[in-house]
């Protein structure tokens, strides 16, 4: 159980490829903004993405799944997850790669299996002991990674809540650490944390937020930081797999890597059938998303096919950037390397390169994001970069800037010198090709 204890009164940094992702950006009438949700650009494909959340919503969608389709850093990741954003802010969402289901441990039936499971929420309601309130200062320690010691992992954290009559600072273990990371909680959140079994529930925040990074606003709690209140969470029924199979209800952390048995899911089915029934609890289908689909092969795309008919399935979004390619494990070309029975059954919205405009606004967000000044010239630069070569590499040069700054504002000269340490994929094949040739 994870160790939650108070401190006497006496920031830490969140950076992922998409973690300013808050929605899919669009006004009432379903019309995409240029820029909001931390989304920019790709109009048409947010609107498409839009009316396919309204399907959803409307139960429409049921047995069918998204299809998207465009070239590498055309935002279909981001839109994967701006769906899920959309549909709720607990909805699981699960991202794998086609070739993750090839393991000489697991099955990929079995792999496909957990990974449909995961991105299957169950929200449960009950009265339990939390602390609730404004998190005033947020404190992570981090410690080498006892495998790989050039990664540094979370080791505990400090949190400073307050309400309108209270305040208290409480000191938890890892397990709350990568819960706070993982849902993105900063300065100004408003978020509930069980006193038991260390987990987190976010409710909104109360500060005015800036353009881009839209939360739901709430009031600031009153009476005591500490106290007896219905407490709202979501599990996933992976999650209650493991815990069936452990024997442990809170033991969802860490899974054993064993295969869990079709009889300990049917009983865990049953048991979230019955809390339904009862009003105990709500199944919340999340979002499933498979880039690199192309990967899969027949049998994956047969068991997904079955799959996506279960009373029990949550969204499938699919992403690929081939064209005509084999269906792999079999000598049939289809389009995208996809069987055309599935293909029947999805919707296909289709990402296009990311103009300059586009780009430059991205980098902005980024920059925003890792916590790094850089001056006007320099995202200038890097926008005209991003043009000629990919979104990817101008947002990637980025942090060797930030590095050869020394910490202080990036102006277009550190962006040029990264530019000559880190090459972008032309200038890395023109090297290759010229050595090829010296070599003949």
């Amino acid at each position: 159980m994870p160790v939650i204890e108070e401190v006497a009164p006496r920031s830490f940094e969140r950076i992922g490829s998409h973690s300013h992702i808050k929605g899919l950006g669009l006004d009432e009438r379903g019309k995409a903004k240029f820029m909001a949700d931390g989304m920019v650009g790709q109009i048409k494909a947010r609107e498409a993405a839009g009316i396919a959340v309204e399907l959803i919503k409307r139960g429409k969608l049921a047995g069918k799944g998204i299809l998207l389709v465009g070239p590498t850093g055309s935002g279909k990741t981001a839109i994967a997850m701006g769906i899920a954003r959309e549909l709720g802010e607990d909805v699981p969402f699960v991202q794998i790669a086609g070739s993750e289901i090839y393991s000489a441990e697991v099955k990929k039936t079995e792999f496909l299996k957990e990974a449909l499971r995961r991105a299957i929420g169950v929200r449960i309601s009950e009265e339990r002991k939390v602390y609730e309130g404004e998190v005033r200062e947020i404190r992570i320690n981090r410690t080498r990674h006892p495998f790989n010691p050039y990664v540094e992992v979370p080791e505990s954290v400090i949190v400073t809540l307050r309400t309108k009559d209270d305040q208290k600072t409480i000191r938890a273990g890892r397990e709350i650490a990568y819960q706070l990371m993982e849902m993105g909680v900063e300065e100004g959140d408003v978020i509930q944390i069980d006193a038991e079994t260390g987990r987190i529930s976010k409710i909104g925040t109360t500060k005015e937020e800036e353009g881009l990074f839209f939360k739901r606003k709430v009031n600031l709690p009153s009476g005591p930081v500490l106290k007896i209140k219905e407490f709202t969470y979501t599990v996933t029924l992976h999650d209650l797999d493991v815990a069936n199979a452990r024997g442990n209800i809170f033991g969802l952390l860490f899974s054993t890597g064993a295969e869990i048995s079709d009889e300990i899911r049917g009983r865990v089915d049953e048991t979230v059938k019955k809390w339904i029934e009862e009003g105990k609890a709500s199944l919340v289908p999340g979002v499933l998303f498979i880039d690199e689909v192309h990967m899969l092969d027949i049998e994956a795309f047969s068991f997904l096919a079955r799959a996506m008919e279960s009373e029990l399935a949550p969204i499938l979004i699919l992403a690929t950037n081939r064209g005509r390619t084999k269906i792999r494990g079999t000598d049939l070309e289809a389009p995208h390397g996809i069987p055309i029975d599935m293909l029947d059954r999805l919707l296909i919205i289709n990402t296009e390169p990311y103009k300059k405009e586009e780009i430059r606004e991205i980098i902005k967000i980024r920059a925003r994001e890792e916590k790094i000044e850089v001056s006007g010239e320099a995202i200038e630069y890097l926008a005209e970069l991003g043009e000629k070569t990919s979104l990817r590499y101008a947002v990637q040069l980025l942090a060797p800037a930030s590095v050869l700054a020394k910490g202080g504002r990036v102006e277009r000269e550190h962006i040029e010198r990264a530019k000559e340490y880190f090459a972008d994929l032309r200038r890395s094949m023109d090297f290759v090709k010229k050595l090829e040739g010296m070599l003949r």
